[in-house]
Order: C-alpha cells, then sequence, then structure tokens
C-alpha cells in the first residue's frame, strides 16, 4: 500500500519528553526538589543481555530503541501540569558517549519552561547550581515586554526560562 493511501493517525497530544542522564539518582533528586516535580514511576534495570533475543536474533534494546546490547534505569516524572518528564541512565553499551550536542548541533535541542517571573526563577536557579546565561529582553516585534533567559541543569542539558 502507497504512503498516500494509508489513514492518517490522531496525533493527539505530547506525552512525554525524555533525556538521557549520567546519573539517575542525582537528576531525580535535582527535579523533584528543585522543580517540584512528581515521580510517576520507575523502571529497571533493564538489561539486553537478561533478555531472550527475538525471532530475527536482534537483544530487546535493539528491537526497541536501536542501541543493540544497553542497559537502562529510568523514571517519569510530572514536571508540570502539562509536561511528563523521563530521565534515563544507560549503563551499557561502554561506547556511549557523554557530548551533549550545542543548540547549533543536529539534535541541538532545549526545554523551555515557563514562568512567572524570569529573574526570580533565575536568582533561584542559580543558588540551585544551575548555570544562566543572560536575560534576553524583547523590545520590539510580536514578543515586546517578554523575558527570557537559557541556563544548564547540573548535567548539561540546556533549558529556557519565558514569561
Amino acid at each position: 500500500m502507497a504512503a498516500s493511501e494509508l489513514p492518517k493517525p490522531n496525533f493527539m497530544a505530547v506525552d512525554h519528553v525524555s533525556w538521557t542522564v549520567p546519573d539517575l539518582e542525582a537528576a531525580l533528586k535535582f527535579y523533584v526538589e528543585v522543580f517540584g516535580a512528581e515521580v510517576l514511576y520507575r523502571l529497571g534495570p533493564i538489561d539486553a543481555a537478561e533478555i531472550p533475543p527475538n525471532d530475527q536474533g536482534r537483544d530487546y534494546m535493539d528491537t526497541h530503541i536501536n542501541v543493540p546490547g544497553a542497559a537502562l534505569s529510568l523514571a517519569m516524572l510530572k514536571l508540570s501540569h502539562n509536561l511528563n518528564f523521563q530521565l534515563v541512565e544507560y549503563s551499557k553499551p561502554a561506547d556511549r558517549t557523554t557530548q551533549l550536542p550545542r543548540s547549533c548541533d543536529r539534535g541541538g535541542h532545549h526545554l523551555a519552561i515557563k514562568v512567572d517571573d524570569v529573574d526570580k526563577a533565575a536568582a533561584y536557579l542559580t543558588a540551585h547550581g544551575c548555570k544562566t546565561m543572560e536575560t534576553i529582553f524583547m523590545e520590539e516585534g510580536p514578543l515586546t515586554g517578554k523575558k527570557n533567559m537559557y541556563f544548564f541543569d547540573p548535567f548539561g542539558h540546556q533549558l529556557e526560562l519565558v514569561d
């Protein structure tokens, strides 16, 4: 069947955003204590080496997440009323990289969080170990009077505050 003949599914909403972290326990502690996130559930460790391969001989992680030989643990958080936030720590494979992409790199990303006061939130986050960038004040255009500011969590992930 041609792609044009397939019925379009109903894309209803975003379910969650997922980030890989170097230390699940430290990331949980940070996001729960600093942001007030609620832990919805935890899974793992899940290790491909402990799960029988599928009928094609591929391991579970290769089949489902395209990372052969992976082992991981994860936690799903409710970060805000409209965002579930999954944190994943991989302990395998050995060749995984630790470098995060810059904003300009392919796969570069950030998570923007709406706050009532960018400056107050920036001071709070700085006091909790985040690296903050300079606040941007929109002086003209469609966002006149708005502020935003980029920051990095203690694990190097880039986020943004917007008012």
